[in-house]
């Protein structure tokens, strides 16, 4: 039975969610739509009940794919399972775009947290996952060209508006989070975090004292730590992004033997996947992860 955390003063969700990012965008060629429904599907028949997507996770064809996607599995599933909508906590984010003059299939971001265009991308999410709210709305950057107020006050208007019911910052650091806090409660972060990136462990005390949850983003290290990925592999320069992430490299790899064996270990010990066992590692008391 998939067990739950709060995150926050009062937003329970599965502890482990499912980052739908890969589906669409950044892991090679989408996923077949009705493939992908598919998953989603079972993952709702799991207990999963956090569903994490953004505005900017799309294709070249259409580069909100991603929301549209979810959306329309989240409906599909809603239907034959007759309401589901209030058993599944949808999580979408705001605030940058992708630099396209760049020709790098992982594009510079480009920050943008304006009250105005917040607005504008509140309204294409909801429409594009066909619902009312949003229970989770991760700011997906923080733009050093608008204050945390600024940013917390739009998100107390939403809140009172309905159209969110709770907000979080992605890639937060403890100055900005404090700030944004004062003004509006956050109720999640969600930074990158995994047995080859514990840097935000810091943030922890921090998260503690103002009962902020923490989901954590890659925790399988883009798929490196499940043990699936050895020397030689090769991702696609035009779609994938981890064909430039050094994990993938041989000389990492060669350096890392001795920590996927003890994975693989502990996995066969416990008569589960490496991937398994990092689940259970990032299930805290107030983290939830988005794999």
């Amino acid at each position: 039975m998939m067990k739950t955390r709060t995150l926050g003063a009062d937003l329970t969700v599965s502890a482990v969610g499912l980052g739908c990012m890969g589906f669409s965008h950044a892991y090679g060629a989408p996923t077949e739509k009705n493939e992908a429904i598919r998953s989603i599907r079972a993952a709702c028949d799991l207990g999963y009940t956090l569903f994490d997507t953004a505005e900017v996770y799309g294709t070249q064809d259409d580069p909100h794919a991603n929301e549209r996607l979810v959306g329309r599995a989240l409906k599909q599933v809603g239907e034959a399972l007759k309401g589901i909508r209030d058993n599944v906590r949808i999580v979408t984010k705001f605030g940058i775009r992708f630099d396209e003059t760049s020709r790098e299939v992982n594009k510079p971001l480009i920050p943008d947290a304006r009250p105005k265009t917040i607005r504008a991308s509140v309204e294409g999410s909801l429409r594009r996952l066909g619902t009312d709210h949003i229970d989770l709305y991760f700011q997906h950057r923080m733009d050093p060209n608008v204050e945390p107020e600024t940013v917390a006050q739009v998100m107390a208007d939403l809140i009172r508006e309905g159209k969110i019911t709770h907000w979080g910052i992605s890639e937060a650091n403890e100055g900005y989070l404090r700030r944004a806090h004062a003004v509006c409660p956050v109720t999640a972060i969600e930074n990158r975090y995994s047995m080859m990136a514990r840097q935000h462990a810091a943030l922890f005390p921090v998260l503690k004292e103002l009962n902020i949850g923490f989901v954590a983003f890659s925790p399988m290290a883009n798929g490196f730590l499940t043990g699936a990925y050895g020397k030689g592999e090769r991702f696609d320069a035009k779609t994938d992004y981890r064909a430039g992430m050094p994990q993938f490299t041989d000389e990492a790899v060669e350096k890392n033997r001795s920590l996927l064996k003890l994975l693989a270990d502990l996995a066969d010990v416990h008569s589960a996947t490496p991937a398994q066992m990092m689940a259970v590692s990032g299930g805290t008391q107030r983290m939830s992860v988005s794999a």
